[in-house]
């Protein structure tokens, strides 16, 4: 067994699996995968995805060795950026609305990050403003994941080929169809341009909050599916690698988690959930034989 420099050197790659108990309790015929990518310490696919923009962003020449790093954010990514931060030795600076849960908040400082407000009216585009400004005053580096390159980059260098190759050692027919759920937007990005440029066999499906339907142009607003369905669309996201937007609920998204922990024992959270049902509806109606969808985070069930 491997002795690993760090934590980070423990999360690739992420396994694939067959999903046959959660295939045979929907009554469904055809093949159902998914990419399990959620073994980091916030249980999310951000914790890989924070490490690798801070390694991309080193080997750019863009963060000096020791550089305080900002961001606006108060999820997941949050967490996983102050503890890739503080592991690369990096200070680490978030700025967010002042009404952001306080818990969350709480838990942010004890692990190191330092929290900037901006006013609750302004919302996120306020948070983002601060932390540019911030960035350009003191030197800092604004990791700016919402509309930084080296977030797709990522999943160009890491998801994607991971996935192609998976289809390739097992013949072009193992996936037709590849579901992504879409917060930031990086992963369809990254993983969509990777499949397209090896093949165009292979459909890419976005998914998003039915009650919040910024990439089709519907009616945006609250829902309770974490981690996407942002309420924008962003600037990492390509819609030409996209050949359709698949909108779930949140009850949908729920019952998919709950029905793949007892069939298969995997631990998926309602963003996986949501992922799951648009990969399983696609197979219900015919429009693959054969789809994956990537699991970007787990649920905690004990």
């Amino acid at each position: 067994m491997p002795i690993h420099p760090n934590f980070y050197q423990t999360l690739l790659p992420c396994p694939i699996v067959e999903l046959r108990g959660y295939l045979a309790a929907c009554g469904l015929k055809g093949r159902l995968y998914a990419y399990l990518d959620f073994n980091g310490p916030t249980g999310t696919s951000r914790d890989g995805l924070a490490e690798g923009m801070l390694a991309l962003a080193a080997e750019q020449h863009a963060l000096a060795p020791g550089q305080p790093i900002i961001e606006a954010s108060s999820g997941a990514f949050a967490v996983a950026l102050t503890l890739a931060s503080r592991t690369a030795g990096h200070p680490i600076v978030l700025t967010m609305p002042e009404d952001a849960p306080a818990l969350r908040q709480e838990y942010l400082l004890r692990l190191g990050a330092q929290i900037l407000h901006s006013p609750a009216r302004n919302g996120l585009a306020g948070a983002r403003a601060l932390a540019e400004t911030k960035a350009a005053e003191n030197g800092w580096y604004y990791m700016n994941w919402l509309a930084n390159d080296n977030n797709p980059e990522y999943h160009r260098r890491v998801t994607g080929p991971a996935i192609a190759r998976a289809i390739a050692r097992e013949g072009s027919s193992l996936v037709d169809s590849v579901v992504v759920g879409v917060g930031s937007a990086g992963t369809i990005t990254g993983v969509g341009e990777t499949l397209k440029a090896w093949t165009n066999d292979v459909r890419m499906v976005a998914v998003e909050p039915f009650e919040s339907q910024a990439l089709s142009g519907g009616f945006t607003g609250g829902h309770g599916i974490p981690e996407i369905g942002f309420g924008f669309i962003p600037k990492n996201y390509n819609a030409y690698v996209v050949d359709n937007v698949a909108a779930v609920t949140r009850a949908d998204a729920v019952r998919a988690a709950q029905k793949v922990l007892a069939s298969d024992a995997i631990p998926a959270s309602l963003s996986a959930g949501a992922a799951l049902h648009a990969a399983a509806q696609l197979i219900a109606n015919g429009t693959s034989r054969s789809a994956l969808a990537i699991f970007s985070g787990r649920q905690n069930i004990i």
